[in-house]
């Protein structure tokens, strides 16, 4: 599993790959939640994601909620057929807003 994050316009990318799994939530979280310090939109690009299990998803929530808290935005974008699975058997899918691609969450901000 890798992480990137890189600076795209108005929005901070964090560009998820592999697996997100418990050993491998907790370096997404920091991330994530690193990202979110700068206060811009955080777009998190799920489109290499092969497994994510409820860790995963619990990282994802965890920066959700912190970008509500500070009156940000986190979108995530390109999800993966087997992440947005997870997130609509956990009905998440009406949670987090959700774009078919970065470029579309870029241009929705």
């Amino acid at each position: 599993m890798t992480v990137h994050i890189a600076a795209r316009g108005p929005a901070t990318v964090a560009a998820l790959s592999g697996d997100v799994d418990l050993e491998r939530s907790p370096a997404v979280r920091r991330a994530l939640l690193d990202a979110l310090r700068d206060r811009r939109p955080v777009i998190v690009d799920l489109s290499q994601v092969t497994y994510i299990d409820s860790s995963g998803i619990a990282s994802l929530v965890e920066a959700y909620q912190t970008a509500r808290k500070q009156d940000s935005t986190l979108v995530l974008a390109a999800v993966a057929p087997a992440a947005l699975r997870v997130m609509q058997l956990a009905r998440l899918d009406r949670v987090f807003t959700i774009r078919d691609s970065v470029d579309d969450a870029l241009a929705a901000l």
